[in-house]
């Protein structure tokens, strides 16, 4: 039986991609129209859609080519936040939230990827995905510590678990040291970003696949990130 399959992921368009302040942008050249159509690619490794591996935050940690199959392919749950996101950008999911959400839906399992469906895919494109106010200050939602904290200490995300986020990162906008993103690469877990089509994710019961190159010494990759769905 052919497994049902979601996209997770934006094209990846040199026109339109939201890219982190200060990322090199996507450039792509053609190299070769004779008889056959060869483009070179530039971009940074963290570029739209994509997963980061633990080396990313914590220095001697796993990257790209320590990884295993498995750990790009995992039993994911999805938080719908967006009403919360759309009143406060600088929502934070805590603890206390992800107890209530089990409450509802059952136990995260084990070694998990928890992703946050904020709304802010729907700002892809525009000015408004990396949203800075007058000062300079970048809004966008997030976990709370407090709430990754209580996911590992409770083994939901494990060693090999992680988040995932339709915004740029787990952390608060607000958060310039990254606090939550270096809890969840203490371990052999991954990160991923700027995810799309999260309605086609799911609540429960189904797992994420990522893929993207596995470059030596990669910090993570550009992906295709799918989620492979629960029988219909």
């Amino acid at each position: 039986m052919t497994p049902r399959l979601a996209s997770l992921s934006h094209v990846l368009d040199p026109a339109t991609v939201s890219l982190y302040p200060g990322d090199p942008p996507v450039e792509v050249t053609t190299v070769a129209d004779d008889g056959f159509l060869l483009r070179t690619i530039r971009m940074g490794e963290h570029t739209g859609t994509h997963w980061g591996a633990p080396g990313h935050f914590t220095p001697g940690a796993a990257l790209a080519d320590d990884l295993d199959v498995t750990d790009l392919c995992r039993p994911a749950v999805k938080i719908d936040v967006r009403d919360r996101c759309a009143a406060d950008p600088d929502h934070a999911v805590t603890a206390a939230d992800l107890q209530a959400w089990e409450s509802d839906h059952g136990r995260i399992p084990d070694e998990s990827v928890v992703v946050l469906w904020t709304g802010w895919d729907r700002r892809w494109g525009t000015e408004d995905y990396y949203a800075r106010d007058a000062a300079g200050v970048m809004h966008q939602p997030g976990f709370a510590p407090d709430a990754v904290r209580w996911l590992i200490e409770t083994g939901r995300l494990g060693r090999r678990g992680g988040t995932g986020t339709d915004t740029f990162g787990p952390d608060l906008g607000t958060d310039d040291s990254f606090e939550v993103s270096r809890l969840v690469h203490q371990e052999h877990r991954i990160s991923l970003e700027c995810l799309a089509n999260l309605e086609a994710l799911p609540t429960t019961g189904a797992y994420v696949l990522c893929g993207g190159q596995i470059v030596r010494g990669g910090t993570g990759s550009p992906a295709l990130i799918y989620a492979l769905l629960p029988p219909a």
